[in-house]
């Protein structure tokens, strides 16, 4: 059950609901907050990775400059793994260091380790890889034809299939049916801290890592079995982080393994640290896709028929590439029900760089292109594509292609109210239509047209289906001998507000203020296996079970002194007394699935999340009709998260999310040569910057859920879903012109305004 507040004196306001001030804010803001690159041990080496320059070959050798002096280098090779050179996750497929052939450009070969760093960058200029080039595989369009196969059976990952109903039947008896076809590219998470771990041993010949990261317990499972060790030898704790986004879920253990490696040899601590350029070019992004659309529709807009091909670019090895497509696959005929569905989707392998874990985790792909194809539908029938929406959305009772049920907590006609009533739509979408009357006919002078666009997006919460039940996550409370409250959970701070958000719910629970309840750091010899940072199910699930941990410590408590406590000072009274008699006081919680969710993996039907989060965004957009420049005026976004535990930095996820989706829509770029990133510098990879970013309204709607803590839902990927669609649907108002690639960059919207004249012309 959800842990509720219970009829008992207590310290006053509640914490939930309230913008407390961010626990971890005053070490940060002092510099007292240590994050890796701080941290400096006595006779640490610093390391770095040698790669590959080709995007496919076979492995001839390594050589050394003889004029190099190499006596106080570190030299690892993959002989020097005393496990199994494989770094574990879904799959062990990926080589921690590449032993006979490279997949892909950026490949780690060889490892280096140094006390002095300008040595060590000479020593790296001083190796080099030889290597038979293969024809490489760079593209989706060049994996699908199989022209060379680098993974069986032909070049697929991973393939899902969801269908209900019949497709077929209903396509050939429709009204209309639209076809359409959408792509996605690349996007880099640039977190402002780069990926850098330390490593080094202990006297029991055990390892520890320290490292900026989202997920311990996958780096620690990953250590385990290349450094041959039993997972009590090896320690893994994560420093304070500045951002993460999904791209250190995943590539930590990596870095990780080669930075241990490295101590390991050298019987040193190393400190292996990537520069913006290598980290940029070298870790995972989000998945590019293709994605193609048939919609058969009534001639009143009702959907009869949705059949989705999906494709997503994997790159050369499977990472986390699986649950990126299924969560892809699951969002892929968007927020509205439809009897007929059917959708395939398919991770292809490429000569690439892998890609992994990004904030939305496949759904903003798929999300993109369904609600593009909701717009089309509705000019192709010449209807408002807001009473499209409204007239085919999920209400409470409606079922989806897996044949979940929609018992609770669907905002979708909450949020799309609250952003049209407040972002004041129609007025907008007329005013711009006069605006852009008056500068089509400029002759002189600048040429600026507005549009307004509106997209209406769902996210899932936590792992897919049965995911939750097989990690079993924990989360603890404990109390120390001062009686204060410490929470025990590997779910890690990375900016969110994680730290502040559990010490809210466990202060409610126990019936304290948060200043007095401590959130200990993520470190796998210390805390239990609450799972990775990701699926927005921190606050969701591990915040539930340490919500459900205090309460249990607060039962014990009152059971113990049934006069319980009015204040903070009462509370430690109890507490201390209880710790001095008991020798300490601690409550685990395990993760349990909810009553009456089932799934099955195999048919890939049942309950697919235990709930959605809603959003609705509005975006309004300028577009000089000269340069092709797209500047976003101001968006509006309606979300639905069940219960903002702190309003604060719920808006801020909300407003940071927003602005990584406008950088995905118009300006970030991966550009690549011969399977390499050729822009892997912020002074040509384009992200936004405080000026680029408009005016942002947050709409908290709480339509709360049964399950989650005070009714909190998921709210970190759901920022992510639905800018990009809304930027293109009021692109169409100021252009003209549609856009089903992003990024809209000025080439792109110059190329589409020439098109237009051209066809005027003609």
């Amino acid at each position: 059950m959800t842990p509720m507040r219970r009829h008992r004196s207590g310290p006053g306001r509640p914490a939930v609901g309230a913008n407390i001030p961010r626990k971890e804010g005053p070490g940060k803001v002092t510099g007292s907050a240590l994050y890796v690159d701080d941290i400096v041990m006595p006779g640490m080496l610093h390391g770095a990775t040698v790669r590959s320059t080709v995007a496919a070959g076979r492995i001839l050798g390594i050589e050394f400059d003889p004029a190099f002096d190499w006596s106080d280098v570190t030299v690892v090779t993959h002989r020097d793994i005393p496990g199994r050179n494989v770094v574990a996750l879904i799959e062990d497929d990926q080589p921690v260091l590449a032993a006979d052939e490279v997949r892909h450009a950026e490949e780690p070969v060889l490892l280096l380790a140094c006390a002095d760093r300008e040595r060590l960058l000479a020593a790296v200029r001083a190796v080099t890889i030889r290597c038979q080039p293969l024809d490489p595989v760079l593209t989706i369009e060049d994996s699908l034809a199989a022209g060379r196969v680098i993974r069986e059976p032909g070049n697929v990952f991973k393939k899902f299939l969801i269908q209900c109903g019949d497709v077929d039947r209903a396509m050939a008896k429709a009204h209309r049916v639209v076809e359409r076809t959408y792509r996605v590219g690349h996007q880099e998470h640039v977190y402002i801290e780069n990926n850098g771990v330390i490593a080094y041993l202990e006297q029991n010949g055990g390892v520890v890592v320290r490292g900026s990261l989202q997920c311990p317990y996958y780096v620690h499972r990953a250590l385990t079995g290349i450094m041959g060790l039993p997972e009590k030898r090896v320690r893994v704790v994560q420093t304070v982080t500045g951002g993460g986004f999904g791209g250190k879920e995943e590539y930590p253990s990596m870095i990780a393994a080669h930075a241990a490696l490295l101590a390991r040899k050298s019987g040193r601590p190393v400190k292996l640290v990537y520069d913006r350029a290598e980290d940029m070019a070298a870790t995972t992004k989000r998945h590019p896709a293709i994605v193609r659309h048939r919609t058969a529709v009534a001639a009143d807009g009702t959907l009869l028929a949705q059949d989705i091909d999906v494709v997503m670019d994997a790159g050369a090895y499977l990472t986390l590439s699986p649950v990126v497509l299924s969560r892809g696959t699951l969002h892929a005929a968007g927020p509205y029900r439809c009897p007929n569905v059917r959708i395939r989707s398919r991770a292809v392998a490429t000569n690439t760089p892998p890609n992994g874990a990004f904030r939305g985790f496949g759904a903003p792909q798929t999300l993109f292109a369904a609600e593009l194809q909701m717009d089309h539908i509705a000019e192709v029938l010449g209807l408002d594509p807001v009473a499209l929406r409204r007239h085919n959305m999920y209400r409470v009772g409606d079922g989806m292609p897996t044949t979940q049920v929609l018992r609770e907590s669907v905002g979708a006609a909450e949020v799309l109210d609250l952003a049209l009533r407040e972002s004041g739509y129609a007025r907008r979408r007329k005013a711009a239509e006069a605006h852009n009357r008056k500068a089509r006919a400029r002759t002189s002078g600048p040429r600026r047209t507005r549009g307004v666009g509106l997209s209406l997006v769902m996210h899932g919460g936590g792992f897919t289906g049965s995911g939750e039940a097989k990690l079993a996550s924990v989360a603890a409370v404990e109390l120390g001998p001062d009686g204060r409250p410490n929470v025990l959970a590997a779910s890690t701070d990375i900016g969110q507000g994680a730290i502040t958000v559990f010490a809210q719910l466990a202060a409610d629970a126990l019936h304290v203020s948060p200043d007095i309840v401590d959130v200990a750091q993520p470190d796998t010899s210390a805390v239990p296996n609450s799972g990775p940072t990701v699926a927005s199910r921190t606050t969701m699930v591990v915040g539930k079970l340490v919500a459900e941990a205090a309460a249990g410590i607060r039962d014990r408590l009152w059971a113990y002194d049934p006069k319980g406590w009015k204040d903070d000072a009462g509370y430690l009274r109890v507490a201390r007394r209880f710790v001095a008699e008991h020798r300490g006081l601690r409550e685990d919680r395990a993760y349990r699935q909810p009553a009456g969710l089932r799934w099955d993996d195999d048919t890939y039907t049942g309950d697919a999340y235990g709930c959605f989060s809603w959003a609705c965004n509005v975006v309004e957009v300028e577009v000089d009709l000269d340069t092709g420049e797209v500047r976003p005026i101001e968006v509006v976004a309606a979300v639905d998260i069940g219960k903002a535990v702190h309003p604060r930095l719920a808006e801020g996820q909300v407003e940071g999310g927003i602005t990584q989706a406008l950088g995905w829509a118009l300006l970030e770029e991966v550009r690549t040569r011969d399977g390499r990133m050729i822009n892997n510098q912020l002074t040509n990879y384009i992200i936004p910057t405080t000026v680029d970013t408009p005016p942002i309204r947050t709409l908290l709607v709480e339509a709360p859920y049964s399950q989650g803590p005070w009714g909190a839902k998921g709210l970190g990927e759901l920022p992510m879903d639905g800018p990009a669609p809304a930027v293109v649907a009021a692109l169409r108002q100021a252009t003209g012109a549609w856009f089903d690639e992003i990024p809209v960059t000025p080439e792109r919207v110059l190329a589409a305004l020439e098109r237009q004249a051209e066809e005027v012309g003609a």
